[in-house]
């Protein structure tokens, strides 16, 4: 009888009495493992029901801790032979490098401050960002909000009468909050942070700005997403960026692209676990390449997350600064994306020397976010409301999301291509070479429709084209219908446009 060759356990231990579930303990060690190079790329691992028995744990834990290896990229499966670590993680990139001499510690001063409106700012966001309308991109199910509770929090916090929360904020942050956002980051996002790190900010974009404002100098060159998502290219524009467009494909940034365009580059923008507009999660290989070539340069990452609860076939992805060993990873967060766009409240978590930049540049635009709202967040997230709305909602969007791919498939004749990872409150629907889908989304927003075309998201002439759909904020009935309406303007826009590219 043909037997499967041993295999060597690696020194994973778990601490039954630990408050982090065994899953987390089991998927940290391992991933841990493949970063210090203690695991090799196409080394073969032991099976489940091995690893539990070894480790004396039900198997479920184990189960669950390689499901989400396999899903971000270090484990890979191959049939009838089992799982192995990915052979796309390089070797040379999963630790730092021995030998010759040491790297020199890269500068981490923050440059001089640019705040100037450039003439290029992109003020033309298109009709698809007007108005409430099926498909509106970055709307999450504000219908399914528990109203109720937050009115009766808010109604809790200003009974109990504190004027505190009536004068001026400090400028970190409500600091109640920023305690359970650091919480919440280190269990759910595998976030490395504490709460003195954490600044509270006036929505992602707020975040977003505010980073272009401490890390780029005037004409600095900063990678950026192509496509991507315009809200950054604006940031950068303001604070007169050099804008580097680095190509997405489906592991995300191409970042070799980016080292031959600009090597030397201050920053890199990225949305490594649901990229806008695209949907792909970058890969664990192109997520260490990017973080050896910030340490290695002295650049800066920020890492825009603006809709990690919302994944469906598995679990959040994990951080990229969760992986970062460096203090290199700038992390934008956002509330506003999982409970109401009106909230205007996100996070930004800064590394320590930082902090007193990012300080300062807040204390001369908006000063620090409302403590009240902040206030009845923090007992929204302390009273477990938050953690049951997050499983709502992603059972929710899930369900329309599938709704939305059923209604574009009946669509047979158009043969519409969905693009991305089954995650976000949004889909891409690719349409074929040299279709004008800006006209498309005109013409949708004089129907009532909200579709964003692809092509508004890319700062060159962009090699595909497509439709972007959000289901977040339509309900069922209004998704079906939309695609059934956008499906008759495409069959009279596409053939058009097959007819005179002949």
């Amino acid at each position: 009888m043909k037997r499967a060759p041993a295999v060597i356990l690696p020194a994973i231990a778990v601490e039954r009495a630990s408050a982090r579930p065994l899953h987390r303990q089991i998927y940290e060690g391992y991933r841990d493992a493949i970063v210090a190079r203690q695991l090799r790329a196409g080394q073969r691992l032991p099976s489940t029901r091995h690893l539990a028995a070894e480790l004396r744990i039900s198997r479920i834990p184990v189960l669950n801790a390689f499901e989400q290896l396999l899903a971000e990229g270090y484990f890979e499966s191959r049939a009838g032979s089992g799982t192995f670590v990915a052979r796309a993680v390089p070797d040379e990139l999963a630790v730092p490098r021995s030998g010759g001499r040491p790297r020199q510690p890269p500068s981490r001063s923050a440059p001089r401050l640019v705040a100037r409106y450039a003439a290029s700012l992109r003020t033309d966001t298109g009709p698809w960002f007007q108005g409430q309308a099926a498909f509106g991109v970055g709307q999450p199910p504000i219908d399914a909000f528990p109203l109720e509770i937050w009115s009766r929090l808010v109604a809790r916090i200003a009974r109990l009468g504190d004027r505190s929360l009536l004068r001026y904020g400090k400028a970190m942050g409500y600091e109640p909050l920023r305690e359970q956002v650091a919480e919440y980051l280190r269990t759910a996002r595998g976030v490395r942070c504490e709460a003195s790190q954490i600044m509270i900010v006036g929505g992602s974009q707020a975040g977003i700005e505010l980073a272009a404002r401490v890390l780029v100098d005037d004409g600095s060159s900063v990678w950026l997403e192509e496509p991507g998502y315009f809200g950054i290219q604006n940031a950068l524009r303001l604070v007169g960026a050099r804008m580097i467009p680095v190509p997405v494909d489906e592991e995300g940034l191409a970042v070799s692209a980016g080292i031959e365009r600009a090597p030397r580059a201050r920053a890199a923008f990225v949305t490594p676990s649901h990229q806008f507009p695209m949907g792909v999660t970058m890969s664990a290989s192109r997520r260490l390449r990017l973080l050896d070539w910030a340490q290695s340069t002295g650049a800066w990452i920020v890492e825009d997350d603006y809709d990690s609860e919302y994944r469906f076939g598995s679990s959040p992805i994990t951080s990229l600064q969760g992986l970062d060993r460096d203090s290199r990873v700038i992390y934008i967060g956002t509330f506003t994306k999982i409970l109401f766009p009106a909230m205007r409240i996100a996070y930004v978590v800064i590394p320590p020397d930082l902090v007193p930049a990012f300080m300062a540049v807040r204390r001369v635009t908006d000063m620090f976010s409302p403590p009240f709202v902040q206030a009845v967040l923090t007992d929204f997230i302390r009273e477990g409301h938050f953690a049951r709305h997050v499983r709502r909602m992603r059972l929710l969007c899930a369900e329309r999301r599938e709704t939305l791919v059923a209604a574009l498939a009946r669509e047979r004749s158009l043969r519409l291509g969905v693009l991305g990872d089954a995650a976000g409150m949004f889909l891409t629907a690719s349409l074929p070479p040299g279709t004008p889908d800006r006209e498309i989304g005109l013409t949708a927003a004089r129907e009532g429709l909200k579709v964003l075309p692809l092509s508004s998201c890319a700062l060159e002439t962009p090699a595909k084209r497509g439709v972007v759909l959000g289901y977040g904020g339509s309900t069922n009935a209004e998704i079906v219908d939309g695609a059934a309406r956008l499906g008759a303007i495409l069959r009279r826009m596409v053939p058009r446009t097959r007819s005179r590219s002949r």
